[in-house]
């Protein structure tokens, strides 16, 4: 959705000052050029010393003039094309949003409930159910398949993902075979080659490791998606006090750096190739040594993340809609509310692991579907109020008058439903019809949208001829054999 901050003074919000942002940039540009990124790939340090860099064995260090000319080079706009036309990605400023995020190891059952490793059949479930949520705008795995043939999980993830939802993926890949494998799936669903560079139908993700750390696999399925012209997320996962600094300035400007140094490679490669930034910043929590998914500090770190990307005019990949909690409960519904809305108000792009609960390690549809309504909400404060001569209403309150009312008003009935949000799972309702309804908890409708998706949501079919290219692609990919972890 667009955020309205053009037509009237906008709900976004800032948790730095101008200067703040730029200091951070400025000590981003200096780990850059003094520092340097370890770079575990040949072909990716003859690039990068060919384009102005120094390269001492894997250390490259990237003056601070590459790093600018590659920020001008990378599109601020661009868009990633659904089945669905009107489901389509717009990536441009002050646009935001959601979907889940890819390779828990387990899955909380949609039946059961049962904690249990994640398989085939949970990666069509999770794209149906996000292909008939509203506000679930792109689509990703909430895990990874423990049981595909020939252990070709990333492969087979896709495959399923785009057979159950009309709109766009976020894909990964272990290897850049399998991201080969992956693209030819999203190019036969694009009619060619040049229809995909013309009208892109997914995003990879890659990740390189903190601190200042890229290994060789990430970017090989860089260097790939460059040369390819893929919509490309890049983006760090650095932990405050583990695998970047305590302090919060420090742990933004190394995510940084770490986003740009890919940023500079894929420009170099492909000018103008569509780059998200961002990363998902969080704290270790040090009385039990996790990454803390729930704590305030990701919204906060994220936001201050999101100011830094639109400053430079990029795309910001951020993270909202997930806790640490091991249930869909009172916590998972508070920590996904915050970094939800905090997400939203800091005008990231692409706010993802939507649905993730047990600190990242389990993924649920409960969780999603609850953060679905929980995204509504704040996509309605982030519409904002709208200041027109028919929004002031000064003529209807004329036409009232004292003591009189609204109900009855055709300004009511034309203008309520587009002024109001109107809640799905939350009830609103008196206690008596309440019990009369049921006495049903929040938990308890959760627990019934999701079956009722599941049993009865099919979203549209690919073409025939589509899906016998995928069978081939798969075929082929298991004949290989081999998976590169």
């Amino acid at each position: 959705m667009r955020v309205n901050v053009q037509a009237s003074a906008g709900t976004q919000f800032g948790v730095l000052s101008r200067q703040d942002t730029e200091r951070i940039y400025l000590a981003a540009l200096r780990i850059l050029s003094e520092v340097g990124v370890l770079t575990h790939e040949p072909d990716a340090c003859q690039v990068l010393a060919d384009g102005g860099a120094t390269v001492v064995g894997e250390r490259v260090l990237i003056p601070e003039g590459m790093v600018r000319r590659a920020v001008a080079s990378a599109p601020e706009r661009f868009t990633v094309h659904a089945r669905a036309a009107e489901k389509s990605l717009h990536i441009e400023p002050n646009r935001v949003y959601y979907g889940p995020g890819p390779t828990c190891p387990y899955f909380l059952d949609p039946q059961s409930g049962e904690r249990r490793p994640y398989v085939l059949d949970d990666a069509a479930a999770v794209a149906r159910t996000c292909d008939a949520l509203e506000n679930i705008d792109f689509v990703q795995s909430l895990g990874s398949i423990t049981d595909a043939p020939g252990e070709q999980m990333d492969v087979y993830e896709f495959a399923l993902m785009a057979e159950n939802t009309v709109k766009p993926i976020v894909a990964w890949s272990f290897s850049e075979q399998t991201c080969a494998d992956i693209h030819r799936m999203a190019v036969l669903m694009a009619g060619g080659e040049d229809a995909f560079v013309q009208r892109p139908n997914y995003i990879f993700y890659a990740e390189p490791m903190s601190p200042l750390n890229a290994g060789g696999e990430a970017l090989q399925k860089l260097m790939y998606c460059a040369r390819h012209r893929i919509p490309l997320v890049y983006t760090p996962c650095p932990i405050a006090g583990a695998t970047a600094p305590a302090t919060f300035a420090g742990v933004l400007a190394q995510a940084a750096a770490e986003s740009l140094h890919g940023l500079v490679l894929a420009q170099l490669i492909s000018p103008g190739t569509p780059f998200i930034v961002g990363g998902v910043v969080s704290v270790m929590d040090m009385r039990d040594m996790v990454l803390a998914y729930g704590a305030p500090e990701l919204s906060l770190l994220s936001a201050g993340l999101t100011q830094v990307a639109r400053v430079l005019g990029l795309p910001m990949w951020s993270t909202g809609g997930c806790t640490d909690a091991k249930v869909v409960d009172q916590q998972a519904a508070a920590e996904a509310s915050i970094s939800i809305a905090m997400a939203g108000l800091s005008g990231a792009n692409l706010v993802h692991d939507v649905g993730y609960t047990d600190s990242g390690m389990t993924g649920s549809l409960q969780m999603l579907v609850m953060c679905d309504e929980i995204i509504a909400m704040v996509k309605r404060v982030l519409s904002g109020i709208e200041v027109t001569a028919e929004a002031l209403a000064v003529d209807v309150i004329d036409a009232v008058g004292p003591g009189g009312n609204f109900i009855g008003e055709e300004h009511t009935v034309r203008r309520y439903r587009k002024e109001c949000f109107f809640p799905e799972l939350a009830d609103r309702s008196n206690i008596e019809n309440w019990r009369a309804g049921g006495a049903t908890t929040m938990g308890e409708r959760i627990e019934q949208r999701v079956k009722e998706i599941l049993a009865t949501h099919e979203p549209a079919p690919l073409p025939e001829e589509v899906v016998a290219g995928f069978r081939d692609v798969l075929a082929s990919a298991v004949a290989r054999g081999e998976r590169v972890s």
